[in-house]
């Protein structure tokens, strides 16, 4: 055996017996954490009512709190009658003074990490206090997260976990304070023996060329039997996938040489820390990947990973229609939500496969809903976490240790059941994406829910997609913005837009009175040019500064004038719209 063959046994062995031993040391701990948050789950009233006070305790000396007198507030009722709900204008003059430095206009602490961004999908990008309890709640999210992943999934444990999140830091606050990404921070923040079970380091979130991380990604994970993947927005999943395929015959050379593509695109700084690892070679794999290629044509992750890896990233809301790609790439590899996690927060905690529903984490924020019907009531019920019933649909208000309060974050979500007595929520949609030309209140849900049966129904997938409100002063009518390249056939298309609309007036009853009465007409195909999607999410992206992997593509655009916006090749109209009187 040549040196370097027995210097790389050596350290895979190291490897090994190093996940197995934290493995061994943490089994105990394990079990202990998961019966503690079983046990936590039968008494929701008493745990949150005392997060309550915690919080507010812990907060009493800020200019915030005594401007809402918390002196005074010993009851639920009093805080609800001292503290409005609130949106994030409502704390941007208090985060303004925090992030120059002036600490106690909100925060009892007197170190603040950085500013977590948001994604800005419905707006200007927001700054979230990053906090040492704000990291305590992620960290404590994310530890119960993986505990029922690993007591589900016992066969991933010794295996590496790929995790792919965007850069920790963007830019300064005149304080000084780093701002950008949360996953990138605490990444950075985990201990050793945490870390050597990742397979792409924290520094590869850094490159900005999106197509070139992926390379990386894949250049770096190839070589290793992945167990986990873990990603907030399935899109990367799949454009993931589609980079291993594309560039399959690189990706081997680079393997079989240890070396890196010329054109990959990497900060100086990043390539300096990967050269050790790129310059690893890994001929036996490429061996092996090679025979796949010869076998399949293609190169994808069901092929080059066990079946048994675990994908963790969002499946809830306008997520459906990328979901139903997955067989073709990763086959029948499971997948498990990351939960309803925000810049914000994190509010479920998912414990099962195939499903967006999540344990509420009643351990870490203090929430409060409110009936959907009744979001736009001047005096709204207000309910806790114990007062909710199943099949329910309620707003999301989150009181945070980090300095929100009764804060909406605009979540629509749905009680689907309980995990104990504590509720197991779904994320539908953001309050932002509704459309209603006639009356008709279409959300983003009622369209993914459309658009996932239909193509279910015609096994199609789609390069993406967008429904949005086009006016016509005779009988309005929704346009569904694809792109020509996804379609063989314009009778396929046309189809797929009459299945759409026969899916709306089945899941949304106010839809299917306005078609009815033909207040609105039926569903019709605005074909585009291939690529439109991308450049124009580009331009969003460009807009709102927020990084590519907390950013989503729209399912539904309320905007009635998009359509003047965008090029559009051809517009195939139904059967039905040209038999309609005008």
């Amino acid at each position: 055996m040549s040196g370097r063959s027995l210097a790389g046994s050596i350290t895979n062995l190291t490897g090994t017996l190093l996940r197995a031993v934290i493995v061994k040391a943490a089994a105990r701990p394990v079990r202990r954490l998961l019966r503690r948050f079983e046990a936590v789950t039968t008494e929701p009233q008493f745990h949150q009512e005392a997060v309550l006070r915690r919080i507010l305790g812990y907060h009493s000396g800020t200019d915030f709190a005594r401007d809402h007198h918390f002196d005074a507030i010993h009851e639920t009722s009093q805080f609800r009658r001292n503290v409005p709900v609130a949106t994030y204008d409502y704390f941007e003059p208090y985060l303004a003074r925090v992030r120059r430095g002036d600490f106690r206009a909100l925060l009892a602490d007197r170190r603040v990490h950085m500013f977590a961004l948001t994604s800005g999908t419905t707006g200007a990008r927001k700054s979230i206090p990053v906090t040492e309890q704000y990291l305590d709640d992620y960290r404590r999210g994310w530890t119960q997260w993986g505990l029922g992943a690993y007591r589900d999934h016992p066969e991933v444990r010794l295996r590496p976990i790929m995790q792919l999140s965007d850069s920790g830091k963007e830019f300064r606050t005149e304080a000084g304070i780093p701002c950008g990404g949360i996953s990138g921070l605490t990444a950075t923040m985990q201990n050793f023996l945490v870390r050597s079970i990742y397979c792409v380091p924290v520094c590869v979130g850094r490159i900005k060329d999106a197509a070139s991380r992926a390379y990386v990604a894949l250049r770096l994970g190839l070589p290793m039997q992945v167990g986990v993947v873990l990603t907030a927005n399935p899109s990367t999943l799949i454009q993931l996938a589609r980079t291993g395929n594309q560039e399959k015959e690189a990706l081997i050379r680079d393997l079989y040489d240890g070396t890196l593509h010329a054109k990959c695109l990497l900060p100086d700084d990043v390539r300096a820390r990967l050269r050790r690892q790129l310059a690893k070679r890994h001929r036996e794999r490429a061996r092996e990947l090679e025979a796949i290629v010869s076998r399949t044509g293609t190169l994808y992750p069901k092929d080059y990973w066990p079946t048994s890896c675990l994908l963790g990233t969002w499946t809830g809301g306008s997520m459906a229609a990328y979901l139903s790609q997955f067989p073709r790439y990763f086959g029948q590899m499971p997948v498990r939500d990351i939960g309803l996690i925000a810049s914000e927060g994190r509010m479920t905690i998912p414990v099962r496969d195939g499903t967006p529903g999540g344990v509420l984490d009643i351990t870490s924020h203090y929430f409060e809903f409110i009936p959907e019907s009744e979001i736009d009531c001047s005096r709204p019920s207000v309910l806790a976490a114990h007062e909710l019933q199943e099949g329910g649909k309620y707003f999301i208000l989150l009181t945070t240790a980090f300095g929100l309060y009764r804060y909406n974050i605009h979540d629509l979500v749905r009680v689907t059941g309980f995990f104990n007595r504590t509720p197991i929520v779904e994320f539908l949609n953001k309050g932002a994406h509704f459309a209603n030309m006639t009356g008709e209140k279409l959300s983003e849900h009622h369209v993914t829910r459309a658009m996932s049966e239909a193509l279910s129904e015609f096994d199609l997938s789609l390069t993406a997609y967008s429904l949005a409100p086009c006016w016509d002063d005779v009988q309005p009518y929704y346009g569904l913005f694809v792109e020509r390249s996804d379609f063989s056939t314009t009778d396929h298309a046309i189809r797929l837009a009459e299945q759409v609309d026969t899916g709306l007036r089945r899941h949304n009853i106010e839809y299917a009175s306005k078609r009815r009465s033909q207040r609105l007409g039926p569903v019709r195909l605005a074909l585009m040019a291939p690529g439109t999607w991308r450049e124009w999410d580009h331009r969003q992206m460009a807009r709102t500064g927020g990084p590519e992997a907390q950013y989503k593509h729209p399912a539904l655009i309320t905007d009635s004038h998009f359509r003047e916006t965008v090029c559009i090749e051809n517009e195939l109209v139904p059967p039905e719209s040209l038999h309609t009187s005008r």
